[in-house]
């Protein structure tokens, strides 16, 4: 089995390793943030304010989804393991400098994350009860006039989030419990069967208030386990200095960035940076599409939120919480990676060094603690990342698949999941790598192209809220000629 996850993974590998090139990718991903950022005059700054308001505005109409509500699905997709594993895998394989760079990719990310959301909105459809829907394919179908595009992406999405990050979730899930005495080789074929099983029941048996539970959980299960990690940074605090300092000398050691650029702290943290907050990446729009708002820029800014709340808060809860412990660190040299949780075979242990750095400051509570974050978070992000699946899969057939062809998908969906339980680490990471890099290259260009139409969506909002308006958007006020369902 070893061998046939190998000779798999090795394929995947050489792929990922190229698009990951310093002049693919990671030039692609923060050139476009920084281009955004300077046309949007720097929102992320100036209209962060303006974007918590916006968060609480009840939907235009009484059935509506709201910005609020929008949030926690794409937050249900963001907010899940790699909030936690993903970002221990950056420190142990990047050094602790690999945060610095996970924060630059959130923070130039948040434009990125308002022009493809404010184009979602724009180019949303209308479903027969009014409610909407839609998402990158959509823009790309109807504003670059490129179906063939919009199905291409549609598959990326599929792909990436039914396989790529699903299979990943359910693996990450399992290793959280190789630091409890009953963990054995039998245990991630145990786990990956309960989880799928859950999962099944939700998207097969259509046991929706379970999901309706985990909405209200995730939230409290964030809020909870960001208070943890102060308690963590608290009781660890004659190490903060420490701990800041290992940042910043691992983010700024140029030697060894453009030593190994693949193995740096710059690319690591990149890749989990995306992983984490997926900004740029063309999913989110597929939930920012579904709110009922009066103006395109108002779920733009919500859904850039959405990535400051991911990276900027979660993410950097568990930084703190693992580097504060001074746990691993090389004191000669502390933005080294922290070796001492990578194997033999190159392999991180992530989920053994964020156990050991809560045991360290809360005893036995933080490994159970670390279990209980790990399966709500895993077990939203399954449900989350399918959400975007079945509107993708609509889009490339013109239609809602027959009754029969979706029970076949949603099995194996749900045989999926269990198969990223037993996989390999390397299969898991490098597929999960490999499929975002493939989104970012898809969409990242064509809201390039479009960005224009959502500086003017911008601009549009601000001028009406300097008359003290409620902002109210029609497309033709600012130079859209496609027809669209709404806005008119």
């Amino acid at each position: 089995m070893a061998e046939f996850w190998g000779s798999i993974d090795g394929v995947i590998n050489a792929i990922s390793g190229f698009l990951y090139q310093p002049f693919i990718v990671p030039l692609i991903l923060l050139a476009g943030g920084l281009y955004f950022t300077i046309r949007l005059k720097g929102l992320q700054v100036r209209c962060f304010g303006e974007a918590c308001r916006v968060i609480m505005e009840k939907p235009s109409s009484e059935n509506g989804i709201s910005s609020f509500g929008a949030l926690m699905v794409s937050t249900a997709s963001r907010v899940g393991t790699g909030n936690i594993i993903g970002v221990c895998t950056a420190i142990i394989l990047g050094g602790p400098g690999a945060i610095f760079w996970m924060w630059i990719v959130a923070i130039l990310g948040g434009a990125s994350a308002f022009v493809e959301s404010s184009l979602a909105q724009i180019f949303k459809k209308k479903n027969p009860d009014g409610s909407s829907y839609g998402g990158p394919a959509y823009y790309m179908q109807d504003a670059l006039k490129a179906r063939w595009l919009g199905v291409i992406m549609s598959v990326l999405i599929i792909i990436t989030y039914a396989v790529g990050y699903n299979m990943l979730a359910a693996y990450n899930l399992q290793t959280t419990f190789a630091n409890f005495d009953f963990y054995s080789e039998k245990t991630p074929a145990v786990i990956g069967i309960i989880l799928a099983v859950l999962f099944g029941i939700i998207i097969i048996g259509g046991a929706k208030r379970l999901t309706k539970v985990t909405e209200y959980l995730v939230p409290l299960m964030g809020v909870i386990y960001i208070l943890v990690s102060l308690v963590v940074l608290v009781i660890n605090g004659s190490n903060i200095g420490m701990m800041f300092k290992a940042i910043f000398q691992g983010a700024f050691d140029f030697n060894a960035i453009f030593g190994g650029f693949s193995g740096s702290c710059i690319m690591w943290g990149i890749k989990r940076g995306l992983y984490s907050n997926e900004a740029g990446m063309g999913s989110a729009p597929n939930a920012a599409a579904t709110a009922d708002i009066s103006h395109p820029a108002k779920q733009g800014l919500v859904q850039m939120l959405s990535v400051f709340i991911d990276t900027l808060l979660i993410c950097t809860a568990t930084a703190f919480m693992c580097l504060s412990t001074g746990l691993g660190l090389n004191q000669a040299n502390l933005g080294a990676p922290i070796s001492q949780y990578i194997d033999a075979e190159g392999n991180h242990q992530a989920a053994a060094y964020v156990a050991d750095s809560m045991s360290a400051a809360l005893g036995g509570f933080g490994p159970v603690m670390l279990a209980i974050a790990m399966s709500l978070f895993a077990f939203t992000t399954l449900i989350g990342n399918y959400s975007y699946c079945e509107g993708c899969l609509k889009f490339i057939l013109k239609k809602a698949p027959s009754a029969g062809g979706l029970l076949v998908f949603r099995i194996l969906a749900t045989v999926l999941v269990f198969v990223g339980a037993i996989a390999s680490a390397g299969l898991v990471w490098d597929l999960a790598d490999l499929c975002q890099a493939s989104m970012v290259l898809c969409n990242l260009p064509a809201i390039l192209i479009l960005g224009g139409i959502s500086v003017k969506c911008l601009d549009d909002y601000l001028k009406q809220k300097k008359e003290g308006k409620n902002p109210v958007f029609k497309a033709s006020d600012i130079g859209i000629t496609q027809e669209t369902d709404f806005w008119k």
